[in-house]
């Protein structure tokens, strides 16, 4: 079968993956299932993997087929699998998780100790078969296509799992920021809105953007490039600040608005990265606000986002290419050129 696989780090992404034929996984093992893939997201943490930043944080062997955004249909499944048969739509929680260790049995399984999360630390779906386990495949409903919701398996849940912490701590009367409304961002705003009453502000520094988080509903915009975000931000809500707010970009300049923007004892949510946090410790301690970190959101947080896009609450805003036009897809997503998700068809 043909995979895009990556064969050394690299910054550039005009030549970052290679198309390669390689063996199509089987279902060896009882628990095995084989996906079809018809579509896989392109993240922009597949940058971060081609260019090597998350050697530090996980074990990679390479060469790998990246790919963590997977869906398809069920092509062939292992002797004791029972939740899918051959032929059904699924999509893929990219983590597949042993079931039995603590953080599993609390039902954190995105803290499991004995994972493998596929496109990250095994191979991934930028091919056309997918090898996955029957704690990670969710049936799709009946008419939703599985090369439309393949980005909700990362970015979908990743926002909805931040969305939903957020959401908590909201009434009706609050504001929530959201920052950055890109390829995760537009996600989080649909479930902010489908999950609150809150006032949802969203801040960009493009128009396109801005126009896009207009059509989704959205209360209010801040051009950051051109507005004092601050400023604005204390006049929608009479200097109280926002009670949540949803940082969807990461870099230094963003994690910097926290404490200028956050009402007393709220939360800034870090689901973007790239950037730092700098603030002093008296900041935290004056505003009593928390910055909160946010891994990929759990299996069932996956089943209830299905559920948001099975009623129409929640939908994608995507771009297709084909497996051939990968890297040119890098690229574009690097340099800031795609709007939404882009879905790779192998």
């Amino acid at each position: 079968m043909d995979a895009a696989r990556l064969h050394e780090y690299t910054d550039d992404m005009a030549d970052a993956l290679s198309i390669d034929e390689i063996d199509a996984p089987t279902a060896d093992g009882p628990h095995d299932v084989i996906i079809e893939v018809t579509g896989a997201g392109w993240c922009q943490t597949d940058n971060h993997i081609v260019e090597g930043m998350w050697t530090d944080y996980v074990e990679q062997t390479l060469p790998m087929t990246l790919g963590h955004e997977n869906a398809g249909i069920v092509s062939e499944i292992g002797d004791e699998v029972q939740v899918v048969e051959e032929g059904d739509p699924v999509i893929c929680h990219p983590v597949q998780t042993c079931g039995t260790c603590r953080p599993c049995r609390l039902g954190e399984d995105m803290y499991c100790e004995n994972s493998a999360f596929n496109g990250l630390t095994t191979d991934g779906g930028f091919a056309e078969y997918l090898e996955t386990s029957d704690r990670a495949v969710i049936p799709l409903p009946a008419g939703v296509d599985p090369a439309e919701i393949a980005p909700h398996a990362d970015a979908g849940i990743t926002a909805y799992h931040a969305a939903k912490k957020a959401a908590d701590e909201l009434v009706p009367g609050d504001t929530a920021v959201v920052i950055g409304i890109g390829g995760l961002g537009h996600i989080g705003v649909q479930c902010l809105q489908a999950m609150s009453a809150a006032t949802v502000v969203a801040v960009d520094v493009k128009e396109e953007a801005l126009e896009l988080a207009r059509d989704l509903g959205v209360d209010e915009t801040i051009d950051s490039s051109e507005a004092d975000v601050t400023d604005v931000v204390a006049s929608i809500t009479d200097e109280v600040g926002a009670r949540q707010v949803l940082d969807f970009v990461g870099r230094d300049d963003t994690t910097a608005l926290a404490p200028d923007i956050t009402a007393a004892g709220g939360d800034h949510h870090i689901v973007g990265y790239g950037g730092h946090v700098h603030e002093p410790a008296q900041a935290l301690v004056n505003g009593e606000f928390s910055f909160r970190g946010n891994l990929v959101g759990t299996y069932p947080e996956l089943q209830e986002l299905v559920a948001l896009v099975d009623r129409g609450d929640v939908s994608l805003h995507t771009e297709h290419y084909d497996l051939e036009e990968i890297n040119t897809v890098a690229e574009r997503l690097e340099h800031g050129e795609i709007e939404g998700r882009a879905v790779i068809s192998p």
